[in-house]
C-alpha cells in the first residue's frame, strides 16, 4: 500500500504532531504567501528576506513588493538577519530560486541544529549538477532530514485565502509500512494545513520534484503558441504531450505514475500552462508576440529558462525524448520562434501512449516494469 492510500484513510484520525515555530528563508511572493499560510493555521512564523528594502517595506506598511496586495500581520516577524529569523525554529522552510538554493541552504545549515528538518519550496534542476533540488540539499545538509512541498499554486491566490492543494512529500522508513504520523510529510501537511490550504501527503520525492522541474519550461512553450495566436488547440495539445514528456522523464528517473498525474504533477502543468499569471507563459507569451528583448531580460525569476537545459541534458542523458522541451531550448538560445514551433506542430506521427517506442509495437521498459507490478499486487 503507498503512503498515499494509507494517509487518505488516516491523516484525519491520527492527527500528526505539529510544528510551532516556522522559518521560511525567502521573502519572493511564494515565500510571503507560505509564511502567511503559516500563520493564519496558528504557528509562530520569522520571514527571511535578503533584500533590505523589503524588510523596511513591512516595517512602513506592512506590505512586501513582492505580493503587493496582501496585508503582513504584525505578528508575522519580517527580518533581513538569518540568525533572527532561525531562532528558535523547529522547521525552516527554504523558498529561493532553483539556483541560489545551494548558497542559501549553506548559510542555513550551520545555524540549526540537526534534529531540525527542512522542507523544500524550489522547483528546478540546479545547472552546474544536474542535481534535483532534494540532492541538493542532501549534498549540502547531509543526514537532516527533509520534505519537498509543490503543487499549483499562485501566490496571490494563497496569499488570499483562496482553495488550495499541494502535495507534500518525504521519504518513508522502510522498515515501517503504511502511514505512521510522525512521517514527516504528514506532520508538515497538518502544520500548514487550513480550511482554504489543503496539502496532501506522499512519500515519492522524486515524482513531486520532477513535475515542479520540468511544467515550467513546457509553460514557455504554452506561452509562445499563445503569442503567435495558434489558438486553444495548440495550447491542449501542447499540455497533453508536455505532460507525457514529464511521465516519461519521471518514470525514468523511479517516479510513480500516481503522482505525476497528481497535483505536483499534471496540476501544476494545467495551472502553469493556462494563465498569465505564471512568469513562464507570460514570458512565453512575449517571445511569441515578438519581443525577442526577453529572451534575457532582466527582472523576475522565469524558472522554466533558468531549468530549460538542466531538463533536456537531464531527458538526453537518459534518452527520454522531451521534443517540448527541446523546442523551447532552442527558441531560448536563438532559433526562430514562429518556425521552431511550426517544426514542433510537424513532429513525426507516432503512438499517444506514453512510454511507446517508434515501431508502433514495444513498449517502454518501465511501462513493462508497471504492468509486470500490477500483475503481482
Amino acid at each position: 500500500m503507498t503512503l498515499e492510500h494509507a494517509a487518505a484513510r488516516s491523516l484525519d484520525e491520527q492527527r500528526p504532531a505539529v510544528f510551532d515555530t516556522i522559518a521560511v528563508i525567502g521573502a519572493g511572493s511564494w515565500g510571503t504567501a507560505l509564511a502567511l499560510t503559516a500563520w493564519r493555521a496558528g504557528r509562530r512564523v520569522r520571514l527571511w528576506a535578503r533584500e533590505e528594502h523589503v524588510v523596511d517595506a513591512v516595517a512602513r506598511e506592512r506590505r512586501n513588493p513582492f505580493l503587493p496586495h496582501a496585508d503582513i500581520p504584525e505578528e508575522l516577524l519580517v527580518t533581513n538577519e538569518m540568525e533572527e529569523a532561525l531562532a528558535g525554529a523547529d522547521l525552516v522552510v527554504l523558498v529561493s530560486p532553483s539556483q541560489h538554493l545551494r548558497a542559501v541552504a549553506g548559510r542555513v545549515e550551520p545555524l540549526i541544529p540537526r534534529s531540525v528538518p527542512v522542507v523544500v519550496c524550489a522547483k528546478g534542476i540546479e545547472r552546474e549538477t544536474g542535481y534535483l533540488m532534494g540532492e541538493v540539499i542532501e549534498e549540502v545538509m547531509p543526514g537532516r532530514e527533509m520534505a519537498v512541498l509543490s503543487g499549483p499554486t499562485f501566490a496571490g491566490e494563497v496569499a488570499q485565502d483562496m482553495a488550495t492543494g499541494v502535495t507534500v512529500a518525504a521519504a518513508q522508513d522502510d522498515t515501517r509500512d503504511g502511514f505512521h504520523d510522525d512521517h514527516l510529510a504528514a506532520r508538515v501537511a497538518v502544520t500548514f494545513a487550513s480550511e482554504s490550504f489543503r496539502p496532501y501527503v506522499s512519500d515519492d520525492v522524486r515524482g513531486v520534484e520532477i513535475g515542479g522541474a520540468a511544467k515550467n519550461v513546457i509553460a514557455i512553450a504554452c506561452g509562445v503558441a499563445e503569442g503567435l495566436g495558434l489558438g486553444s488547440n495548440a495550447r491542449a495539445m501542447i499540455i497533453t504531450r508536455g505532460l507525457a514528456e514529464i511521465t516519461e522523464l519521471g518514470l525514468a528517473i523511479g517516479a510513480r505514475l500516481e503522482t505525476l498525474l497528481g497535483l505536483a504533477g499534471a496540476g501544476d502543468l494545467m495551472l502553469t500552462c493556462s494563465s498569465t499569471q505564471s512568469r513562464n507563459f507570460s514570458y512565453g507569451k512575449a517571445l511569441g508576440a515578438g519581443e525577442e528583448a526577453v529572451r534575457r531580460a532582466d527582472g523576475p525569476v522565469v524558472e522554466g529558462a533558468e531549468n530549460a537545459q538542466s531538463v533536456v541534458a537531464l531527458a538526453r542523458r537518459l534518452g527520454v525524448k522531451m521534443p517540448v522541451c527541446e523546442t523551447v531550448l532552442g527558441i531560448l538560445d536563438g532559433a526562430p520562434v514562429s518556425a521552431s514551433m511550426k517544426e514542433l506542430m510537424l513532429a513525426d506521427l507516432h503512438p499517444e501512449a506514453v512510454g511507446a517506442s517508434d515501431d508502433w509495437t514495444t513498449p517502454h521498459p518501465a511501462r513493462i516494469e508497471l504492468e509486470e507490478e500490477r500483475l503481482s499486487a
